[in-house]
């Protein structure tokens, strides 16, 4: 997003906050209203344009969306809603991508009140990687002519009863409602999503064995005094890699692997 756009979802973030602040908004009640919302908005393109129409002041749009809403969502969903609405929007397609992240982030902030959220973290990165590597998995999750019903019973399959609560329902939704998106991507924007709840970092650890704890807590201090921001680590583990370990934070790669250091002499002799 980009323009009057960034400032509106960086003002609905902040109305989300003070929002689950309460104890008594219910945040995961509010994550399936937000949801709905998104849904329908994504059905209803010309419902979506007149939401955001520039040409129409912003409290006649939220007071429609709270006329057509009223009664079809809670209070606290219904004012986010509207508060939104009443923004400006560079296009109308970015307010329900901003009305999803909001479904998400209520859900996470449902699983951090539970003391779930690292849990939840460590479970979406899992999950992308199962689907990054089981092409049949991710052939019937993104299966066109497969129904919702058939995709929400292999996943509850899958991760009911081993996954946090809040893992299985927000990729039962990003399943059912990709918006074109790759199933791996949204897995991928969800995880970091996660890792926002708190301002941390990802990085993305790959190790030709298991690290110990010893080394994941010295790993962990050192990249968070480097970077100066606390740093979730996500592991992952590779022999391929032969030895040492490759850290990725968003585009940066740091790589200290014998096979890199292997391709690097390599390099040097062929030339």
């Amino acid at each position: 997003m980009n323009g009057a756009s960034r400032e509106a979802l960086a003002s609905a973030r902040e109305q989300l906050n003070a929002l689950t602040d309460d104890a008594a908004v219910d945040a995961a009640k509010l994550a399936e209203e937000l949801a709905a919302v998104t849904a329908l908005l994504d059905r209803e393109v010309s419902l979506r344009r007149v939401l955001t129409d520039p040409a129409q002041a912003g409290e006649a749009r939220a007071e429609l969306a709270a006329r057509l809403l009223r009664g079809q969502i809670g209070g606290p969903a219904l004012d986010l809603v509207a508060g939104m609405v009443r923004s400006r929007w560079s296009r109308s397609r970015d307010l329900t991508d901003a009305l999803e992240e909001l479904a998400f982030s209520a859900d996470l902030v449902a699983a951090q009140r539970a003391g779930g959220l690292d849990d939840v973290e460590d479970e979406l990165f899992r999950f992308g990687r199962i689907v990054g590597s089981n092409g049949e998995l991710r052939r019937a999750l993104t299966d066109p002519n497969a129904t919702v019903a058939a995709k929400t019973e292999l996943l509850h399959s899958l991760l009911g009863g081993r996954a946090n609560p809040v893992t299985e329902r927000i990729v039962i939704r990003l399943v059912a409602q990709p918006r074109g998106r790759s199933l791996e991507a949204g897995l991928d924007a969800l995880s970091k999503l996660a890792a926002s709840r708190r301002d941390r970092m990802v990085a993305v650890v790959t190790s030709a064995v298991p690290l110990s704890d010893g080394q994941r807590e010295r790993l962990n201090a050192s990249l968070s005094s480097l970077y100066g921001r606390q740093i979730h680590l996500n592991l992952d583990v590779d022999p391929e890699v032969l030895g040492g370990v490759q850290v990725r934070i968003g585009d940066e790669v740091i790589n200290g692997t014998i096979a890199e250091r292997l391709d690097e002499a390599a390099r040097r002799m062929a030339g």
